[in-house]
């Protein structure tokens, strides 16, 4: 498994075997997209949960070609991660 999907997997708690939705269209994702391209300040640089998204073939295609598209990935990225934290963490720790 590549560094940046294990990030992206570790981070979100899921499993090779998971359904993994793509983050834009709920299709099946089969890519972990750079938000920021690795050729923008190499690989290692860039494989953190913030710049990474899982998205299906058609998305990630349109991400890699359209700026505009890219952006709004990483606006609903930015939003899925705090969903997720807040489900998982935030209110836990306020019912305590």
């Amino acid at each position: 498994m590549k560094n940046h999907t294990k990030v992206y997997m570790t981070f979100f708690w899921l499993d090779e075997s998971d359904f993994i939705p793509c983050e834009m269209c709920n299709a099946e994702g089969k890519d972990i997209h750079h938000i920021i391209p690795r050729g923008m300040g190499g690989s290692k640089c860039v494989d953190y949960i913030e710049n990474l998204i899982c998205l299906c073939r058609d998305c990630h295609n349109r991400a890699e070609a359209d700026k505009e598209f890219n952006t709004y990935c990483r606006i609903k990225h930015l939003e899925n991660i705090n969903k997720y934290l807040y489900e998982n963490y935030i209110s836990k720790n306020k019912q305590s």
